[in-house]
């Protein structure tokens, strides 16, 4: 997926110059990195939401027009406000096509429906990871890395090491030595009911038959209490 965003260099600066342009439907943002000088970006926010809500905007390379001038970059950080859900600022990094980057790149997870643990065992799938650091050349990211969970069974996790990756890619975890889990399948959680007990030595439905019996000579006295007073 290509995503191509517009910005215009940004000539004021500070916190109330960002502010101002933020209630203007704008949002302040910089350009970093490729042995260049950082410039200050200013992006239209309502054209630069539309492409951040895509998955790809997050793991991709993306194409800055500034001013005419495109460039490939890479989404390094961003804030968001707390209760308005806007971008209030975002910071984008210069790609070297020659040099390798390092990236988080969500996971896909497929077959689980298919899987033993949960096709024949009723099992439950655990995502312990949803993405995961890797790196490659520029021209190799992936949007995503799918993991197929197909042959996974009841008590199983499948590892970095055993999701298959595309050419010129590599979890940097990996690399480093960490093996990580990235998903497994458990038994559901069996819900248990408590059964009231009966009195302790006694037979079930004995106590409720010896308190009826109580009942029956309370009424017999009664009653011949009321046959003497007669």
């Amino acid at each position: 997926m290509k995503i191509e965003i517009s910005a215009t260099k940004r000539v004021v600066k500070g916190t109330g110059a960002s502010r101002r342009l933020r209630h203007a439907g704008s949002v302040p943002g910089v350009l970093y990195g490729g042995g260049k000088e950082p410039i200050s970006l200013d992006l239209e926010q309502k054209s630069l939401f539309l492409q951040f809500r895509h998955e790809a905007f997050h793991a991709s390379i993306l194409t800055l027009n500034l001013e005419g001038n495109k460039e490939s970059v890479l989404l390094r950080d961003y804030q968001m406000h707390p209760v308005r859900n806007t971008i209030q600022h975002i910071d984008f990094q210069r790609v070297n096509e020659n040099e390798k980057i390092h990236v988080k790149v969500p996971f896909h997870f497929i077959n689980a429906e298919v899987s033993p643990g949960v096709k024949l065992n009723g099992g439950i799938v655990s995502h312990i990871m949803t993405e995961a650091n890797i790196s490659c050349l520029p021209k190799n990211l992936p949007e995503f890395i799918e993991v197929d969970l197909a042959t996974i069974d009841i008590g199983q996790s499948i590892h970095l090491s055993e999701i298959k990756m595309p050419d010129g890619v590599e979890f940097v975890q990996l690399a480093h030595g960490n093996d990580a889990a990235v998903a497994s399948v458990a038994k559901p959680r069996a819900v248990v009911e408590e059964v009231a007990k009966p009195a302790e030595g006694a037979p079930d439905g004995a106590a409720p038959a010896a308190e009826g019996a109580k009942a029956a000579d309370a009424a017999t006295a009664e009653d011949a209490k009321s046959d003497k007073a007669k």
